[in-house]
């Protein structure tokens, strides 16, 4: 009876997580979502440890991602029960990793919270790197609005995880002492000393305005292309149409355009002259435009971004300033495992495998403004854009999507949730154009400074300056928060042996 109620502690616990994140921004529920995931894990007996942690994570993603099935049954045919029972197996997936905190806090007997939230660091950097990764619903996200929040521009979002799994820890602690009448000082003592570490990093310098140079006034365009609609050929003239008629108002008003992801449904050298047609507009009127294509070369086919309109470097097919994508979306941009899984092309959505660019790429250079750009998904990869970032020292974050897969579901509302953490990270203002939504403009501490409304055609104007400087993220990246947890763990063996 006691196992059975733990396991229904876990499933609510876990089930409600997704209220943390955006749209619903209850970041207080993050909290209590990770004192369920700690209360699981550290169970006396090791069994009820293990199969409550499991049915909290189950329950945790296959509520968090549900949004995954839309795309499945809309554009992949895939009949309804099949799509929730490919939700449940992902979430059956990423449960290994919760699992895997819980066996490591069993198999060492490990009590301290900032032990547990280390070793819990550890298995999220597994969960984002395993199999190309899917670091999708990290407790640090749902932060990005909390008076806590500053601590991403040192730690990273893997530092706001950190906190809030070792917060949740010692307020469990406090709870436990509160039931057996036992002294709680010690967990009141940690919780007021994390919490006053969190707020008080608002005040630790950051980025500034660059007062230097004159903002740029940059234009951010929404098609609102039905995905239903965005490949289909009948449809390939209205599409052109809807982007012509929002363009040529702005050219010669912004200094730089962004259109979307694969803003044109068709390869590019399909629309060279098109494109060629942009590139003479845009240098004549003094407008560059940056726009996202999918590009084949003699290696394979890329997610791509290019640069039209720059005078000095004018657009060509082989010899354009162009990003690749590199984060690939597995079952969506390409299979993997190769021939093993190659029979579930038809099941998912594209039946060609996309190529990946390289790891550290320029910056796109537009208005004499240096871009680093992340196409889509990868923008959920902070280890990524911060590398990037270090090496190209970009004016400015940028990243170009289409989450019309994903229809009116949470999902994109999450997706710009991650976005908005890479501007705070490392104090750069953040872009971002969408097929359908959220398009919008983000300062360098994470806020939105405007955004348009979804499913709606427009374009998003608006003079946005520059910063200077890096956050102590930027220059270090993940390092930090990897450190710290080391020595939180080392000085959790050393206490252990001591008492030994």
């Amino acid at each position: 009876m006691k196992n059975k109620f733990s396991y229904l502690i876990a499933i609510i616990s876990g089930g409600i997580g997704f209220l943390a994140y955006s749209p619903f921004d209850y970041w207080i529920v993050a909290f209590l979502s990770a004192m369920g995931l700690v209360y699981s894990a550290t169970l006396t007996e090791r069994k009820a440890a293990l199969i409550s942690t499991f049915l909290w994570a189950v329950s945790y993603f296959a509520i968090g991602v549900n949004w995954v099935r839309i795309s499945m049954i809309q554009f992949g045919g895939v009949p309804e029960v099949v799509s929730y029972l490919a939700v449940l197996l992902l979430a059956c997936y990423l449960a290994l990793y919760p699992l895997l905190f819980s066996y490591l806090r069993q198999r060492f007997n490990l009590t301290n919270p900032l032990a547990l939230a280390s070793i819990f660091t550890f298995t999220e950097f597994l969960r984002e790197t395993v199999f190309t990764g899917f670091p999708w619903l990290q407790f640090g996200y749902s932060l990005i609005d909390s008076p806590f929040a500053n601590l991403a521009t040192i730690f990273g979002v893997e530092g706001l995880t950190f906190f809030v799994i070792a917060t949740s820890g010692y307020i469990l602690q406090i709870i436990y002492g509160f039931a057996k009448k036992q002294p709680i000082s010690t967990g009141c003592i940690a919780v007021i000393t994390l919490c006053v570490i969190g707020f008080i990093t608002k005040f630790v310098p950051s980025t500034e305005l660059d007062k230097s140079v004159e903002p740029q006034k940059i234009s951010l365009v929404q098609g609102n292309i039905e995905q239903k609609m965005k490949w289909d050929p009948v449809h390939f003239d209205y599409t052109v149409k809807t982007y012509e008629g929002l363009i040529r108002p702005l050219l010669g008003n912004s200094n730089v355009i962004i259109l979307p992801e694969s803003a044109i449904p068709a390869l590019e050298y399909q629309i060279e002259p098109l494109l060629q047609q942009l590139q003479m507009a845009g240098a004549e009127k003094g407008s560059e435009v940056i726009i996202g294509t999918l590009h084949r070369d003699q290696v394979g086919m890329y997610n791509s971004a290019v640069v039209l309109g720059n005078q000095n470097q004018p657009y060509s097919l082989a010899n354009a300033q162009r990003y690749n994508k590199h984060h690939l979306v597995p079952f969506g941009e390409y299979v993997p495992f190769g021939s093993l899984l190659d029979w579930m092309r038809e099941v998912f959505v594209l039946p060609i495998n996309l190529s990946q660019g390289n790891y550290i790429q320029k910056p796109l250079v537009a208005g004499n403004r240096r871009f680093n750009m992340a196409i889509c998904y990868e923008i959920i990869y902070g280890g990524q854009v911060q590398q990037n970032q270090k090496a190209g020292n970009a004016d400015y974050l940028l990243t170009i999507t289409n989450d019309a897969w994903f229809g009116t579901s949470i999902g994109p509302w999450q997706h710009f949730q991650m976005a908005r953490m890479r501007a705070l990270e490392l104090g750069k203002p953040l872009l971002r154009a969408a097929n359908t939504g959220i398009t919008a403009f983000v300062d360098g501490k994470g806020q939105v400074i405007s955004q348009l409304p979804q499913f709606e055609e427009g374009v998003l104007t608006a003079e946005i300056q520059s910063t200077v400087g890096q956050t102590i993220f930027g220059q270090f990246g993940r390092w930090l928060i990897w450190g710290l947890c080391a020595v939180m763990l080392l000085g959790t063996v050393f206490l252990k042996r001591r008492r030994i």
